[in-house]
């Protein structure tokens, strides 16, 4: 495709913000606490499953519950943002996402957690969308905004980890309850800040909701996680999953044919269509299967076979998060040097080469050998991924569809991570199960057998982190000109 130019007027969204940077610190702070919420529980997941009762089959749901909601109602939270202001929605969220956590710092059941968990993701599909399209209007020149994102990327590529790590501190020296209560004083300074640095702005013209497109997307996606999560639990034949999948491909299709006929859509096609942007998304769907899919079972692997208390669960998770934050300040700066697509196809390569050197573990084997070496792979080829691709993400975008475009990066990569959870745990079952089968079940069979099915998903998430490689290289289009730099915005 020739690369056309598309101009942005300079509005009074587009003017440079004095307060810019403490916004940032503002919005990171906010993103920080929605994605390492996908995780935090991770580790706290032994103790919350025994405290409540859990059965191994249900306590997935702590995970799934969240991004099922939050991933399923993204593209209604980046409309609300767009209409009825970024920052009124921001802090909406923040609000509710804090009383959510609340309510699931104190439940007394799975019920009432999993119920909790839904509901954060409910009002983290509000807050998400509405920080991204704060950044990309508050943040206008070039090299700026190229910084912006790129602190934006790290905490995208990160926070997963962080989660490990603070989860560990929180459940060892307090109470897995904290892992959630927590969000109430972070939301607290996050809210003093937005209502201090934080300028309004809205989308300008239609501003009608797509009502029926909003149903279909929102049922469509959380039909799909379901009956992923269905066939983890009761396998790919049963009625339930195979229901489920079918509404959810119906249900997808009635979306995209209201989509193209509506004059007021939730997600305008041309969106996702554009070869840049549709790699962007694809890419970030993979990698969230991949992140938080094989994040999960590394955290088993710490806790159930090597016999490690959350705290060095925790720690041991350091490394991923000090290669992303290392790397993305190596990486940002190149992004407008040589450009996205390299870095974009390079980074899920040595992401996947990290994933499938955890194919080697044991229940023996050194962390340091093995498992330390994996986590810096990792992180390092997510940090040169996630930072071009919050920007690519939005290349071409105008400001009156920022919120819908922002929604749908974080809502591949939460719907990503739940479709990856739950497919990974389909993968870890039937890998447990037939090691079993094979090996009988001892004590010693069942602690191999365990392992085994670890390593298993694993090579899937490889493999997942190799087809986005692949995407990328064919799709992403965009060069370093093609980067937004003051007002004008380049369309590759």
């Amino acid at each position: 495709m020739s690369t056309q130019s598309v101009e942005q007027s300079v509005d009074a969204d587009l003017d440079v913000a004095p307060n810019r940077w403490w916004a940032l610190a503002v919005v990171a702070l906010a993103q920080l606490m929605v994605v390492l919420d996908g995780t935090v529980v991770n580790i706290a997941l032994p103790d919350a499953q025994r405290a409540l009762g859990m059965s191994d089959t249900d306590r997935q749901w702590v995970v799934t519950a969240y991004a099922l909601a939050f991933g399923g109602l993204l593209l209604l939270g980046g409309r609300i943002a767009d209409y009825w202001g970024r920052k009124r929605t921001f802090m909406v969220g923040m609000v509710g996402f804090a009383l959510a956590s609340a309510i699931g710092g104190i439940a007394q059941n799975s019920g009432e957690l999993f119920a909790a968990r839904a509901l954060q993701g409910v009002f983290g599909a509000l807050l998400a969308p509405a920080s991204l399209s704060l950044l990309q209007v508050t943040f206008a020149e070039g090299k700026e905004r190229a910084k912006a994102f790129g602190v934006y990327g790290a905490i995208a590529g990160g926070g997963a980890a962080v989660g490990l790590v603070l989860g560990g501190l929180l459940t060892e020296y307090a109470s897995w309850r904290w892992c959630l209560l927590v969000n109430v004083p972070v939301a607290a300074v996050s809210i003093v800040g937005a209502v201090l640095v934080l300028r309004e702005s809205k989308a300008e013209g239609d501003a009608r909701y797509d009502v029926p497109g909003a149903a279909s997307v929102s049922l469509g996606l959380a039909a799909l996680v379901f009956g992923f999560t269905k066939a983890s639990e009761d396998g790919w034949g049963s009625v339930v999953t195979i229901a489920s999948l079918i509404a959810a491909v119906v249900l997808l299709v009635v979306f995209v044919l209201i989509e193209r006929s509506s004059s007021h859509p939730l997600l305008p096609l041309h969106i996702p269509l554009h070869p840049t942007r549709g790699g962007a998304y694809l890419t970030s769907l993979l990698a969230g299967a991949a992140l938080l899919g094989g994040l999960l079972f590394l955290t088993y692997y710490f806790q159930i076979t090597l016999q490690y208390s959350p705290l060095k669960s925790g720690v041991a998770s350091l490394p991923l998060t000090a290669a992303v934050l290392v790397m993305a300040g190596v990486v940002t700066p190149l992004v407008t040097r040589i450009g996205p697509k390299p870095l974009m196809v390079v980074g899920p390569i040595v992401a996947a080469a990290g994933m499938a050197y955890l194919t080697q573990i044991s229940a023996t084997t050194s962390y340091v050998s093995h498992v330390l070496p994996s986590m810096i792979l990792i992180g390092a080829g997510l940090a040169m991924l996630f930072v071009p691709l919050s920007n690519l993400a939005l290349v071409g975008v105008g400001n009156h569809d920022a919120g819908a475009a922002s929604a749908l990066v974080n809502a591949t990569q939460q719907v990503g991570g739940a479709l990856g959870t739950a497919l990974f745990s389909t993968i870890y079952s039937s890998a447990v199960a037939s090691f079993l089968a094979r090996n009988g079940a001892d004590a010693v069979a069942q602690g191999n057998a365990l392992v085994h099915g670890y390593t298993h998903a694993f090579g899937w998430a490889a493999a997942a982190m190799l087809l986005a490689a692949v995407l990328a290289a064919i799709f992403i289009r965009a060069k370093k000109e093609d980067l937004p730099t003051d007002a004008l915005v380049h369309v590759g």
